[in-house]
């Protein structure tokens, strides 16, 4: 029997639905539940063929767990190894050279010195930086927001300059990404399941959490809508991401990646609404199945991207 385990914190829609449309399907030899985490030993485990992880980003010790857990065989998803090593601006600058259209974006300093570290560290570190040659890059309006994370924490719009002295200040230790800002008229989020199933959804990000899906939103440009399913999958098979949404604003009718590594992305019913949700809860429990099917006990059995991919080819 090969079991498909959920790893899942404090959200309650999503995680017990995967569980039963899993089992609804009565596939031979495979079942799913919760996750039960013991005693973690080294180089043990391989009790489940496949984990669909949705919390390990708060949790550090369920991130070892995991690793481990793909190290004995377990097909984790997605890879926590892969999830670990990202971070916004390296993704926005693979994005580049997969050809999808982005803001205009650098990554700074933190504005006080790591803990343990002073002024001798920085010694590589040109003072003053080239400031008025990034903000003609990157122009303002702008947004800044940390290099690594998500859930809308420490981001800021900045009209000037002075706002930006401001409130960088404020950032601390923190690494920021400063961004153009792109006005859009259109804005959409994207499910990616298994690098191929997408769900394209309307979407305002200026509304309550509650808000932003937009339910019968006016018609969108066919053109459109299949330039954002090429590029959604792009970044995702480059990626590796198995499990991803991807977020564009649309400017002069390009839509532009503006947020593309959500490894443990929103699939609350009470945010995303019923269409949405049974969508992706059909759709993961397909994946998780195939992926369970497909597993091999004992060997490395994740998905990476073809960044990674191409890398280790290359050797």
């Amino acid at each position: 029997m090969k079991k498909i385990g959920i790893l899942f914190g404090m959200e309650d829609t999503f995680p017990q639905a995967f569980i039963d449309r899993v089992n609804s399907k009565n596939v031979d030899g495979i079942i799913a539940e919760a996750v039960s985490i013991d005693k973690v030993v080294q180089n043990k485990g391989g009790e489940y063929a496949v984990i669909i992880d949705r919390i390990s980003q708060d949790v550090p010790f369920y991130r070892a767990f995991l690793k481990n857990a793909a190290l004995t065989g377990t097909n984790v998803i997605n890879n926590p190894f892969w999830w670990s090593a990202d971070d916004k601006f390296f993704n926005n600058a693979l994005a580049d050279t997969l050809g999808v259209p982005l803001p205009n974006t650098v990554i700074l300093p933190s504005a006080e010195h790591p803990t343990d570290t002073n002024a001798n560290s920085f010694r590589n570190l040109k003072y003053p930086l080239d400031w008025e040659g990034i903000f003609d890059y990157v122009k303002f309006p702008a947004y800044m927001k940390p290099y690594a994370g998500g859930g809308w924490k420490n981001v800021y719009r900045l009209e000037n300059k002075d706002e930006f002295w401001q409130k960088h200040k404020e950032t601390g230790q923190l690494v920021m990404l400063l961004q153009e800002e792109i006005v859009f008229t259109e804005y959409f989020r994207v499910y990616c399941l298994g690098c191929k199933a997408v769900k394209i959804m309307q979407y305002e990000p200026r509304n309550e959490p509650h808000l932003r899906y937009v339910h019968n939103g006016p018609p969108v440009n066919k053109k459109l809508l299949a330039t954002i399913k090429d590029y959604t999958i792009r970044l995702c098979k480059g990626l590796g991401y198995d499990f991803n949404t991807v977020e564009f604003a649309v400017r002069d009718g390009i839509p532009y990646a503006i947020d593309f590594g959500n490894p443990a992305p929103d699939a609350d019913v009470n945010s995303v609404g019923e269409e949405n949700f049974e969508w992706v809860v059909e759709e993961a429990a397909k994946m998780a199945i195939a992926a369970a099917k497909k597993q091999k006990p004992g060997k490395i059995n994740l998905t990476w991207g073809t960044f990674m991919q191409e890398a280790v080819a290359a050797k």
